[in-house]
């Protein structure tokens, strides 16, 4: 009896304007739920803290990291405050060896950048669920001074304009509903006929069974007879 078909798993993009919970909720995932992995990035950026190469990110030299763009290595990259920033293709390809999902928690325009590289990815945009619970999100971090947040709202203006060039929007509203909601998405689209591995053994084996059935049924009706 088939109860599923095994599927290819896919890497998940999620973006949205900063404040809106979008670490949040990639966090969860990966915490909660079997099959869900953050990517390793790479960064020319120093380790902070407690940070470890291979954990928190691969910490390379910008020589290294500019090769990696030059050999095709990264899906996506940008630089951000004068440090650089990518995606190792390397590391979606292991993933889904593993029949993982990849959790990319990036900016719009990396969120361009796998769309054209990787035009299976399932990318979703968190809307926060008004301007002021954005902007109440932000300043009760406790981190950003009202300079820094009025900067990220002007920002999250603009991003708010590549929505629709997302697959699918989900509102955080509440945590839970929104967590909850990007997991539903991602098990919709492991049912899709793309991403099933080996879909055409399958529709032979099941003509194949049909056939027996229906072969053994008029046999089965002309005994009866």
């Amino acid at each position: 009896m088939i109860t599923g078909l095994p599927y290819r798993p896919c890497p998940l993009v999620l973006a949205a304007p900063s404040g809106t919970g979008k670490t949040t909720i990639a966090h969860a995932l990966v915490d909660r739920f079997d099959h869900f992995v953050f990517s390793v990035s790479a960064t020319t950026r120093r380790a902070r803290g407690d940070e470890e190469h291979g954990v928190d990110y691969d910490f390379v030299s910008r020589e290294r990291f500019r090769a990696m763009i030059e050999d095709g290595e990264l899906v996506e990259w940008a630089e951000v405050h004068g440090n650089l920033y990518g995606t190792p293709m390397a590391n979606l390809e292991a993933a889904q060896d593993r029949g993982e999902h990849v959790v990319l928690d990036i900016d719009v325009q990396g969120a361009r950048q796998i769309r054209r590289r990787i035009p299976e990815a399932v990318l979703i945009f968190v809307f926060p669920p008004s301007a002021e619970a954005l902007w109440d999100r932000l300043t009760s971090r406790g981190t950003e001074k009202l300079d820094e947040a009025r900067r990220r709202m002007r920002a999250g203006r603009g991003e708010l304009e590549e929505a629709r060039h997302f697959d699918y929007i989900v509102v955080n509203d509440d945590l839970e509903r929104a967590v909850a909601r990007v997991r539903a998405i991602v098990e919709a689209e492991s049912h899709r006929p793309a991403r099933a591995l080996d879909l055409a053994d399958s529709v032979s084996r099941l003509r194949r069974e049909i056939d027996e059935v229906v072969k053994r049924a008029g046999a089965e009706e002309v005994t009866r007879g």
